[in-house]
């Protein structure tokens, strides 16, 4: 009986190649349906995980796979060794009941497997006791129950380090990395995981480490994802450009690859069909196909005629080839993170949030596009089109798809930054709307997105002119989310438009904001929330006519923002404040020189407002030098500018989204009761909910059309110290 199964298994993989799949399931499937044949219990587990893996591999069937699996488990129940077939039925079944979010049968299903791996001898055991550890942190880390599933993944490092497998202790440290990331508790506990991937991936051959292609792209995002979070932006630029150079590098090879596989398929034809060739022309055929498969190999590091293993399901149920992976352990660990789009759109990401406060939009431009499309073809080949909500996902692609929206978003949060930068106001208005319809679809799965969208709204308001409006939007913005840096950047954002409202009480009311932040600046980790303060708080103390206080304060500011940050915006703004103090002191020499580097870069940065805002200090300087001649020029190209920028704001104003964005109303969304995906869990697990705020977006003082642009006597009124 064994030889019949033999054969249907071998037709069955005929049939898999020749990507018949339903014809390869039903000649596997005729073994364990088969009366007049009994197979023995082996043969039965052995058809039952192929068609299991087929299922996951090939369709959203998940409840079939997990039943054929649960049959197997109670096959194997009765047999007393075959350890290595009852490890494969955990891990698909474990993956089953992640991907149909049965998180409490998973962890059951993998404490089981990890007695038993415990209780077996050898190298293998310990491989499979890291692979159930690892998805054993991955549905703890769903829960939410961080310190479980450290615990997890440093029990797993010692059994990688006791196998003396720094590839696999480098996979491990890396991990543990990534859960301090998402729980930061201690920031000292995070700089030792960082350490330590280092230290771990040192250890690493050089030989052997330029094979691990995944890690180098886990570990270098996990660095940048660290670097972002402390503020240390230089620092983090030589990752961001590392990880840059190697998906170029990467994708140049997988186009190399694709002409020579086009090549080997003619090749592959013309043999097919060369029983009329003479010899000479089939022998130069045979020659060439040898030639064109040793270079697929040296560049694949596979041979072209080996055969697949049996391999648990792919992340998010769509099949992917070798070069659409990259793995970070060889099987039996599962060792992918995310697909290759997936992470090389992170990277495109993370060049767009270092490119942007640098002003080189063209490049931002180039990157969002790129980021954009690879997205939208991800989330089309996950049956994610334009008119569906979350109900309608496969409950299968629900956790890969969410991965994918939460990156579109940041993409798009960064389009619009760019956008309100260089006055694109319309442009910034399509992209904000997207993220709204986006939000309103699919409200459980970026859930974390709802206190950037209310805070976009604001900064869109203030670009426009409607100060009341986006402080509303700020202060909803900081209710809608638990991160204390968020909630401190929005009260900033929200006291300059109360500033630029321009009286007595929008004066106190932003003077109410800045104090409670003010106060505890130095608790946050980096300096994005300091640098953001004292420019709130130097305008604020600049209106009520504190200069010297204010010079002190903004002055402070400036020397973190450029060391720092380097967000040339900021430093324009920071430099246009003290250039009107400057002058409100009667220093010219210093004003001129100050105004002069402010309108440089604001330039530089397409940044309208802030040019107005620039070029009328420069008028007013030439006015107190009685530069007639200068004072004219400028002055004729300051109107320009106020004439561009009014024709930006009224096409912004006209536009039929206009009211939708800035009218204080609260994006409303209905969130399913039995939807089985933690909130934000998707963007958690990939490092990327609020990677970066736009954090000089919004910060410029008023851009409407008037003297008060120099104004700096309207807080006298209410003069009030911190």
């Amino acid at each position: 009986m064994e030889g019949v199964a033999e054969g249907l298994w071998e037709l069955a993989d005929l049939s898999e190649k020749k990507g018949e799949i339903s014809q390869s399931l039903k000649c596997l499937e005729a073994i364990c349906q088969s009366s007049s044949v009994s197979f023995l219990p082996i043969v039965l587990v052995k058809t039952r995980l192929r068609i299991a893996t087929l299922l996951l591999k090939h369709s959203h069937n998940v409840n079939h796979a997990k039943s054929h699996l649960e049959r197997s488990q109670l096959l194997l129940n009765s047999i007393p060794s075959c350890f290595d077939l009852k490890f494969r039925c955990y891990s698909l079944l474990s993956q089953c009941y992640h991907l149909v979010g049965a998180i409490p049968s998973q962890k059951q299903i993998l404490n089981k497997a990890l007695t038993l791996s415990n209780q077996a001898q050898g190298f293998a055991a310990k491989l499979w006791s890291c692979n159930f550890n690892s998805q054993l942190a991955n549905a703890l880390i769903i829960q939410g129950d961080y310190q479980a599933a450290l615990s997890s993944l440093e029990q797993a490092y010692m059994s990688a380090t006791e196998l003396h497998y720094p590839e696999l202790q480098m996979f491990f440290a890396t991990s543990i990395l990534h859960v301090h990331l998402m729980q930061w508790d201690d920031v000292s506990l995070v700089e030792q995981a960082v350490n330590q991937c280092n230290v771990v991936w040192d250890s690493i051959e050089p030989d052997k480490r330029i094979h691990c292609h995944g890690l180098l792209f886990y570990n270098e995002l996990l660095h940048i994802f660290y670097l972002l979070r402390i503020c240390e932006y230089k620092n983090a630029t030589q990752h961001v450009d590392k990880l840059d150079a190697a998906m170029k590098a990467d994708l140049h090879k997988m186009k190399q690859i694709q002409a020579l596989n086009k090549e080997l398929d003619v090749i592959n034809r013309d043999l097919s069909c060369s029983d009329n060739l003479p010899y000479r022309d089939r022998l130069a055929l045979n020659t060439k196909q040898a030639q064109v498969e040793e270079q697929l190999s040296a560049l694949t590091g596979h041979s072209s005629t080996g055969k697949d293993a049996l391999e648990p399901a792919y992340f998010g149920n769509v099949r992917r080839e070798w070069g659409d992976k990259l793995e970070l352990a060889q099987p039996p660990i599962e060792g992918e993170w995310l697909p290759k789009s997936a992470v090389y759109a992170l990277v495109d990401l993370m060049v767009v949030v270092f490119s942007r406060p640098k002003g080189l939009f063209k490049e931002c431009g180039k990157r969002i596009q790129s980021g954009l499309q690879t997205i939208e073809r991800e989330l089309s080949r996950l049956g994610v089109n334009d008119t569906m909500r979350e109900v309608d996902i496969q409950h299968s692609a629900i956790w890969m798809a969410g991965v994918y929206l939460m990156l579109l978003m940041q993409f798009l949060e960064n389009k619009v930054a760019v956008e309100l930068t260089r006055s694109e106001f319309v442009e910034a208005q399509k992209a904000l709307v997207q993220m709204k319809s986006l939000y309103v679809r699919f409200p459980t799965i970026l859930q974390a997105c709802g206190s950037i969208i209310e805070m976009l709204r604001g900064q869109y308001s203030h670009s426009v002119g409607c100060y009341s409006e986006a402080a509303f939007h700020f202060i909803e913005a900081s209710k809608l989310t638990e991160s204390k840096s968020l909630q401190a950047m929005c009260h900033v954002y929200a006291a300059v438009s109360y500033i630029c409202i321009g009286d007595a009480e929008s004066s106190s009311q932003a003077l109410d904001l800045i104090g409670p932040v003010y106060s505890i600046v130095d608790s946050f980790v980096g300096v994005r929330e300091k640098t953001a303060v004292l420019f709130a708080y130097g305008f604020l103390l600049m209106k009520q006519q504190n200069l010297q206080e204010a010079r002190l304060r903004l002055a402070n500011g400036l020397q973190t923002t450029h060391v720092t940050l380097g967000n040339l915006q900021l430093v324009a703004q920071y430099l246009t404040v003290l250039g009107n103090l400057a002058l409100s002191l009667h220093d010219t020499g210093q004003a001129r020189e100050i105004l002069r580097s402010s309108l440089t870069l604001a330039k530089k940065l397409y940044d309208i407002p802030t040019q107005i805002w620039v070029l009328s200090n420069m008028t007013a300087l030439y006015q107190q030098l009685d530069e007639k001649g200068n004072e004219i020029e400028n002055s004729e190209y300051q109107r320009k500018k106020e004439d561009d920028l009014e024709k930006r704001i009224a096409d912004a104003h006209g536009s039929i989204h206009h009211i939708e964005l800035v009218e204080k109303v609260k994006v409303e969304v209905h969130k399913l009761n039995d939807f089985e995906m933690k909130p934000g869990a998707a963007g958690a697990s990939i490092g990327v909910n609020n990677l970066d705020i736009p954090e000089s977006v919004g910060l410029s003082p008023s851009t409407r059309r008037s003297s008060r642009l120099m104004d700096i006597d309207i807080g006298t009124r209410g003069k009030r110290k911190l």
